[in-house]
């Protein structure tokens, strides 16, 4: 900052010769639209998922690291069979970055990993393999590892008795692999820097929690059925700023129930959505809170919790530059926003029903520590100012030290004026005017402007003066009054930077003592936000309430609903169905093309899935008996980085189908067989249902949509109470069909594939030789040409012959009557005879 004196005019307190630094009370602070600018380009990087895994005598230890709430992720040693089918499962879910393991193993986990690493089509790359030494995973320097760890949630007054039995508590060191996993993950990470890559080597990894997860009670889906059931759709984002990587999500079951306000809440959704759950009272505790915001009563308590979620942001990420020092102004607004919409949600789940599990969580849990996060930083953070100077400073009255060294700072302007004045006079007459200005490290100066007669370097000495450089035809020194100044106030600004900066850092100790409090704020406020967003979307589209059954083997909907279709469509017929007991496991479902039968099937696949995470339901009632899976097999899901045949890819659906499905499996089957010679389709169809209908009261549960009659007419499968045939209800009036979409018993007597052709547009020409040819086919008479296009094609061809012996010229010389006999008369009379 400068301050000029010119001789014979009033001193301005900013000159002409002002330099960059200022005061921040003269830096006007931006407004709340920029404020919230700043706060929404704070986003977080693309997040990574690194898992350590270890294989011994039939029991997996799994851990993983994820870098996008800094936390470590444990599954407590578990059986697996010698297929991993459960690493696989976990694999699938989490999509890992790399995966850890000992370079000593058995051939199981090579041929796993081996499989693993040639999985060139998996989305969005094929995981990293690192194989680290098996003394890495030594039992007791992975103990060693966890327990020296410098953990934020652990606090610093604990002492190492105390630190090994709060850790304890949390990390289950009586399971062996898992404790191994752990400390192999952390060597890793370690050795990688996760996440403090460009740090200083002393700076440690940030983990801000261990989190134990399990897979028991949950619903094997896999990602062919989660794509044809169109649950989740990633699109391109529409954005040119985001083609490269951004996705955004299309019409899907998750798109249209999606209605979170904060990002972890869409996060837990999401994650709810990939992990269905068979644990009756975790669903049951879901559809209570969702049914409490349905009641008109409480709407307006629905709407105002929503609101609230708005500030819930992402603490970990917060949390996580604590714990590096790398915290940000916008950190602490967030953070005070977000801890103040927590307390908010705590008064209110206070005044709601205690028999609510979640609003008693958030009442008892939301603890006293959250007001005094809030406290601390609303007395001690100067928002405005910090704001406007781009980092972290405090309001007043907090440290008198600062506030007397802020005020002899805001006091400098008349001050230095008066300096200047001062120096002026001391100044060779030909200096028209001088400034004194502070800049921050460099101390107080003296400016003068460049004089023409100044050309050489030497030209710039001045008796009692010391030159420091030149700038902008400005000339600096130092004078006796500088060096007054510096020695009297010191480089005030960087003082009061550094002690504010040292405040900073406690304010930051004390957020992170109180870290777990926050992370159980997200946990609760992130489950609470989504299943608003369930009921939400309940309450617009009329979904009921589902009810289970653990004695019921099936499931019973009565007039359920396709939740995509009822959307799309103007209007939309609702159907029921019921499968299990004396009402059959397997359902034949025929009738004509563009019926409705793959609807059906997907409405029946996607009212279960919904009541399985917890959701309302599209139907009037729905009874969910035990289902641990659900197979599909309903559109063929081409890749060519697969190398595999469309026929191929629908055998290897069902073979998966047919080696893992229980009798508490649901199974839908559209159109299989139509990929290969008919009778060969119609064959491996009849073997697939024979071979579960052997199985009697073991077979799955299964939905068949199928256009091949012959197996029905040729009774193809045995009769008994295990089959129902369905069929979806039509009309003939006069030569159009009249579709109803409505499923009754039955079967249908033809597929009516030419009304279907006349819909999409055929010439009727082709859809009447379509039909002759399908009955002649049908009564077994052989197919002939058609003579009137036999007629008109030698008509044609005649027409042609005749116009070429026209255009002769006989008297031509160079005529050759044998090469055109040849060449053009005896090739046109074959297909003429």
């Amino acid at each position: 900052m400068t301050f000029q004196a010119t001789p014979g005019r009033t001193p301005q307190g900013l000159g002409p010769g002002a330099a960059s630094a200022r005061f921040p009370n003269l830096v006007p602070a931006p407004g709340p639209a920029e404020a919230n600018e700043e706060e929404d380009e704070e986003e977080e990087g693309p997040a990574e998922i690194h898992l350590c895994v270890l294989w011994n005598s039939g029991y997996l230890g799994i851990a993983y690291y994820d870098t996008s709430d800094s936390i470590v992720h444990f599954m407590p040693d578990a059986p697996d069979h010698e297929s991993l089918k459960l690493l696989q499962r976990v694999v699938d879910e989490i999509n890992p970055r790399s995966v850890v393991t000992s370079a000593k193993q058995d051939e199981n986990m090579t041929r796993f990993l081996g499989k693993l690493a040639s999985q060139e089509h998996r989305e969005p790359k094929r995981p990293e393999i690192i194989l680290l030494p098996s003394v890495d995973f030594g039992l007791e320097i992975s103990k060693q590892r966890l327990l020296s760890g410098n953990y934020s949630f652990v606090p610093e007054s604990m002492t190492a008795t105390e630190k090994i039995l709060f850790l304890s508590s949390i990390i289950p060191f009586d399971c062996l692999l898992t404790v191994r996993a752990l400390g192999g993950l952390l060597k890793f990470l370690g050795r990688r820097r996760i996440g403090v890559e460009l740090e200083d080597y002393n700076v440690s990894i940030p983990i801000l929690g261990f989190k134990k997860f399990v897979l028991t009670h949950l619903v094997s889906i896999d990602q062919d059925t989660y794509s044809v059931l169109q649950i989740f759709k990633s699109e391109a984002h529409p954005s040119v700023y985001k083609v490269a990587s951004g996705l955004k999500e299309g019409l899907s079951l998750f798109g249209i129930l999606n209605r979170c306000r904060c990002k972890w809440g869409e996060k837990l959704l999401r994650l709810w959505f990939t992990r269905p759950t068979q644990d009756l009272g975790e669903l049951n505790s879901r559809l209570d809170v969702i049914q409490f915001f349905l009641l008109p009563q409480n709407l307006d308590m629905a709407q105002m919790l929503h609101r609230l979620m708005s500030h819930i942001k992402n603490v970990p990420l917060i949390l996580k530059r604590m714990k590096l020092s790398h915290t940000k102004v916008s950190d602490w607004q967030v953070l005070y926003k977000t801890v103040y919409s927590a307390l908010g949600l705590r008064d209110a789940c206070r005044s709601l029903p205690q028999s609510i599990q979640l609003f008693r969580d958030i009442a008892q849990e939301f603890s006293d520590d959250l007001h005094h996060i809030a406290s601390l930083i609303g007395k001690v953070v100067d928002f405005e100012g910090s704001l406007a100077e781009n980092r972290f400073t405090v309001l007043p009255n907090v440290d008198p030290e600062i506030d007397e060294k802020k005020r002899r700072l805001m006091g400098l302007p008349s001050f230095l004026t008066e300096v200047a004045r001062k120096e002026l006079e001391n100044l060779d007459s030909r200096i028209p005017s001088c400034s004194v200005i502070y800049i921050p490290l460099i101390g107080f100066l003296l400016s003068i402007p460049r004089l023409p007669s100044m050309v050489e370097a030497g030209d710039f000495e001045i008796e009692g003066l010391d030159f420091m450089f030149l700038s902008e035809e400005k000339l600096h020194y130092r004078s006796a009054r500088t060096k007054e100044l510096d020695a009297l106030l010191g480089d005030l600004h960087c003082e009061i930077r550094d002690q504010e900066t040292l405040l900073m850092y406690q304010l930051q100790c004390q957020v992170l003592a109180r870290a777990a409090v926050l992370t159980r704020v997200l946990d609760l406020a992130s489950r609470l936000d989504a299943l608003l967003a369930l009921a939400s979307a309940a309450r617009d589209y009329g979904y009921s309430r589902p009810h289970y059954s653990p004695q019921l083997h099936g499931v019973r909907i009565h007039n359920g609903r396709h939740p995509l279709m009822e959307l799309c469509a103007r209007t939309f017929v609702p159907n029921s169905a019921e499968c299990g007991g004396d009402k059959g496991k397997v359902k034949v479902v025929t009738g004509p093309n563009s019926s409705g039968k793959s609807i059906y099937l997907k409405q029946v696949g996607l009212i279960t899935f919904m009541a399985l995470v917890g959701s309302f339901v599209p139907a009037e009632e729905a009874e969910i008996g035990a289902v641990d899976a659900i197979f599909t097999r309903i559109h063929s899901c081409e890749s060519i980085s697969l190398g595999l045949s469309t026929f191929m890819i629908d055998l290897n659906q069902v073979a998966k189908a047919v080696n893992n499905a229980t009798e508490r499996s649901l199974v839908l089957i559209d159109e299989f067989g139509k990929g290969t010679n008919t009778v060969d389709g119609l064959a491996l169809l009849a073997a697939v249902l024979r071979h579960w209908l052997v199985l009697g009261p073991m077979c799955p549960h299964i939905f068949v949509a199928t256009n091949f009659l012959s197996l029905v007419q040729l009774q193809l499968l045995p009769q008994g109470p295990l089959v129902q045939y369905l069929t979806m209800e039509t009309c003939e009036d006069g030569n159009d069909l009249v579709f109803f979409y409505q499923v009754c018993g039955g079967v249908a007597n033809a597929s009516y594939a030419s009304h279907t052709a006349a819909q999409a547009g055929l010439p009727e020409k082709l859809i009447a030789r379509g039909k002759e040819i399908s009955d002649l086919i049908r009564n077994g008479k052989p197919i002939k040409p058609v003579k009137e296009l036999l007629k008109e094609n030698q008509m044609q061809n005649c027409q042609t012959l005749v116009d070429k012996f026209l255009k002769l010229d006989l008297e031509d010389p160079s005529l050759d009557l044998d090469i055109f006999m040849s060449q053009e008369v005896l090739p046109a009379a074959t297909t003429i005879l």
